[in-house]
């Protein structure tokens, strides 16, 4: 089962970046998720995508994919831009 190894975003309803910095290793999903008929809410059989695994950086997500013979691809970082502007360039 392949994974993706990702830099987790800031959460945009927070201004911290506690979790930031954390690089993660998730399986992906082979099936499909289906909505139940019931309550509609979506879901599948594949237990293996519920996993999620943190690491402090991307070598160490690296190389404990390596090591356990999991095929996975990187999502490089987004870079953060600041914008940066005067309280009075709302006014202009």
């Amino acid at each position: 089962m392949a994974a993706r190894i990702f830099q987790r975003s800031k959460n945009a309803m927070q201004s911290g970046k506690a979790t930031a910095d954390e690089w993660i290793l998730q399986f992906e999903s082979k099936r499909p998720h289906t909505p139940d008929p019931l309550t509609g809410w979506s879901g599948g059989g594949d237990t293996q995508s519920q996993v999620t695994l943190r690491f402090p950086t991307m070598d160490a997500a690296k190389a404990y994919a390596e090591r356990n013979a999991i095929p996975y691809h990187l999502v490089p970082p987004t870079q953060r831009t600041l914008k940066i502007q005067s309280y009075a360039d709302n006014f202009k």
